[in-house]
C-alpha cells in the first residue's frame, strides 16, 4: 500500500482531526491573502482619490480660466469699444513743434512731410493703428467774420489689425462742420457755403463734443494744403494706440521713433487708458489666482497622498503583527494535532516496525499528510482570503472598484501553507518514527 493511499484512509478514518488541520491552515492562508487583498484595495482607493482630486482641481482651473477668458473678452471689447468712441489717443507731430502753441489753440508753427504717413504704414507698425495724416490751422473765416479751426483730412490708413475705418474722409468740394459752426449759422446737410473764397458743400454736422472740434472745419487735405499754401506738408499724424501697448506710451515711442526719428509722440489721456490699466491688473490678478488655486491643488494632493501613506503604512503595521500571530497560533494547533495524531496511532507505528517498515518511512508518512493538510488548507485559504479581502477592502474606504486578485497571491498561499504545517509537523512525526516497536507492542 502507497503512502498516499494511507493518508487517504488515515484521513478519512480520523476525520475531526484531518479537518481541524485543514482549517488551521486554511486560516493562516486565509488572513496572509487577506492582508495583501487589503493592501490591494488601499492602493486602488488611493489611486482612486487622487484622480479624482486631480481632475477636481483640473475642472476648477478649466472653469476659472473660461470665466477669466469671458471676463478679459467682455472687458476688451469694452475697452475696445470706449477707445473708438473717444477717438484717436496719440498724436505724432515734428520734432521741433512746441506742445505749449500745440495744447493752447491746436496751432502748429512746424510741419513734416506727408510722406511721413506712407512710411509708417510700409514699416507695418503694430504698436498704432488707424494712420490719419492731418494739416490744421487757426484760420480767420472772412465770410462769417470768426476765426475757426482748419483741418484738412484724407483717407484713414487702417494700419495692421484694423478691420475699418474710424472716420471717412472728406472728398473734395466737402466741408464736415463742428456743431458750434453748424448750429451757429444754421446751417445743415446739403447746403452749400464758402470759406474764404472756396465754395464747399456740408457733408455732415457733428453733435456736440464739449472740446474744440465744436469749432472745427473738416475739408480735403490737399485741398487745406493749397488754402495754407503747405503744399505736400502736415503738421500731425493721429492715430490709435493698439491693444498690444496700451498704457505703455514708452512702447509706442520707442517703436515711432525707430520709423520717424524726427518726430515726437504725445498720448492723450482717456477714460479707455485708465480702463485699460484696469484690464492689465484684472489680468494679473486672475493669472495670479489660477496659480494660487493651481498650487493649491498640487498641495491638497501631497497632502492626500501622505495621509494615504501614512494610513497604509499603519495597516501593514498590523498586518505584519496580525498575519505571523496567525500563522505562529497556526502552526502550534497542527503540531499539537500532529502529536495528538501520533498518540492515537502508536499501535499502527509499532506494527508497521515490526513488520520492517523504517522510520524513514513512518516520518515520510507524517509529513505527507502534513503536506496534503497544508495544500487542501492552503486552498481553502486561498479562495477565503480572496473574498474576504476583496469584499472588505471594498467596504473599507467605500472604494467603488474592488481590487483584483494577482495570480502570485495563489503561488505564495500553495507554496507557504504547505510548507508551515510540514515544520509544524516536524517535532510529532520525528518523535513518532523514533519510537522502538518492541516497546510500543508491550505497552499496548
Amino acid at each position: 500500500m502507497t503512502i498516499w493511499r494511507l493518508v487517504l484512509k488515515e484521513a478519512l478514518h480520523r476525520k475531526l482531526n484531518f479537518v481541524l488541520g485543514l482549517v488551521s491552515v486554511a486560516a493562516a492562508a486565509g488572513c496572509l491573502i487577506g492582508a495583501l487583498m487589503l493592501l490591494d484595495a488601499h492602493d486602488l482607493r488611493t489611486r482612486q482619490i487622487l484622480q479624482e482630486k486631480e481632475r477636481q482641481t483640473q475642472q476648477i482651473l478649466q472653469e476659472d480660466e473660461r470665466r477669466t477668458r469671458q471676463s478679459m473678452a467682455e472687458l476688451e471689447d469694452a475697452i475696445r469699444k470706449a477707445m473708438l468712441g473717444l477717438g484717436f489717443n496719440i498724436v505724432i507731430l515734428p520734432k521741433e513743434q512746441k506742445l505749449d502753441e500745440w495744447y493752447a489753440d491746436s496751432n502748429s508753427t512746424s510741419c513734416m512731410p506727408e510722406q511721413y504717413v506712407e512710411r509708417l504704414r510700409r514699416s507695418k507698425i503694430i504698436t498704432v493703428q488707424h494712420l490719419l495724416p492731418i494739416l490744421q490751422a487757426k484760420v480767420r473765416w472772412e465770410e462769417k467774420k470768426r476765426s475757426i479751426i482748419l483741418v484738412g483730412t484724407r483717407g484713414e490708413i487702417p494700419g495692421i489689425g484694423a478691420k475699418r475705418p474710424m472716420v471717412q474722409p472728406v472728398a473734395e468740394g466737402e466741408i464736415v462742420l463742428g456743431y458750434e459752426l453748424h448750429d451757429s449759422l444754421g446751417l445743415k446737410v446739403a447746403d452749400k457755403l464758402k470759406l474764404n473764397g472756396r465754395e464747399f458743400a456740408v457733408r455732415e454736422c457733428y453733435a456736440m463734443r464739449g472740446n474744440k472740434d465744436d469749432i472745427t472745419a473738416w475739408i480735403d487735405l490737399a485741398t487745406a494744403q493749397e488754402m495754407l499754401g503747405r503744399k505736400g506738408w502736415i503738421n500731425a499724424i493721429l492715430a490709435l494706440e493698439c491693444e498690444c501697448a496700451w498704457a505703455d506710451l514708452g512702447k509706442v515711442r520707442e517703436e515711432i521713433a525707430r520709423i520717424l526719428p524726427e518726430t515726437q509722440v504725445i498720448e492723450r489721456g482717456s477714460e479707455a487708458l485708465a480702463r485699460a490699466e484696469a484690464r492689465r491688473k484684472v489680468a494679473e490678478a486672475a493669472a495670479a489666482a489660477m496659480a494660487r488655486v493651481a498650487e493649491e491643488g498640487k498641495a491638497e494632493l501631497v497632502r492626500e497622498e501622505n495621509n494615504r501613506g501614512q494610513l497604509r503604512a499603519e495597516r501593514e503595521r498590523l498586518a505584519s503583527i496580525l498575519v505571523p500571530l496567525v500563522m505562529l497560533a497556526s502552526a502550534a494547533l497542527v503540531a499539537v494535532l500532529a502529536l495528538s495524531n501520533a498518540r492515537e496511532r502508536r499501535g499502527e507505528i509499532g506494527i508497521l516496525r515490526a513488520i520492517g517498515v523504517r522510520s524513514r518511512k513512518v516520518l515520510l508518512l507524517f509529513l505527507s499528510k502534513a503536506v496534503v493538510v497544508g495544500v487542501g488548507g492552503g486552498a481553502i485559504g486561498c479562495i477565503a482570503g480572496y473574498f474576504a479581502g476583496r469584499y472588505l477592502g471594498a467596504g473599507l474606504d467605500h472604494a467603488g472598484a474592488r481590487a483584483a486578485f494577482e495570480p502570485i497571491y495563489a503561488g505564495l498561499a500553495l507554496g507557504v501553507a504547505p510548507v508551515l504545517a510540514a515544520v509544524a509537523s516536524w517535532i510529532p512525526a520525528m518523535l513518532a518514527s523514533q519510537q522502538e516497536p518492541a516497546v510500543i507492542l508491550r505497552e499496548e
